[in-house]
């Protein structure tokens, strides 16, 4: 049986440190699975993440639109549209955007992290529902 959820029932975030979005795709909430975990990310020009790193899974990226720098460990590395990253388990990592247009991804985390993510720093990110 297929399981279908519509957009506009899909939980949508703000970042509350910087201008970023994300839309849950495929949570325990959305779908009842641990296996993967799986959301919709945009940066908008100038944004960027904490460093942080995920210790019990591994964690994808495929990259939808526009332009933006994943810093992995010691390297910097330039991403557009189609690229598709892998980080392994526990790898420090963090995403900036310095276009002048949006760089949108899916994230996959495999399977689902069953604990949260670790910051490396106190500058961290939360998610807040758009209202």
């Amino acid at each position: 049986m297929a399981h279908v959820q519509k957009n506009s029932r899909l939980p949508k975030l703000h970042s509350t440190r910087d201008t970023r979005d994300r839309i849950d795709l495929v949570t325990t909430e959305t779908f009842g699975t641990t296996d993967l975990k799986a959301d919709r990310i945009t940066y908008h020009p100038g944004d960027t993440a904490a460093a942080h790193r995920h210790p019990d899974c591994k964690h994808f990226f495929f990259v939808l639109d526009g332009k933006g720098v994943l810093h992995a460990e010691d390297e910097e590395i330039d991403l557009a549209s189609g690229d598709v990253v892998m980080l392994d388990e526990d790898e420090v990592h963090w995403f900036e955007n310095r276009s002048d247009t949006d760089f949108e991804f899916i994230e996959l985390w495999v399977p689902a992290p069953p604990t949260p993510t670790v910051w490396v720093s106190d500058d961290q990110c939360t998610w807040a529902p758009n209202t």
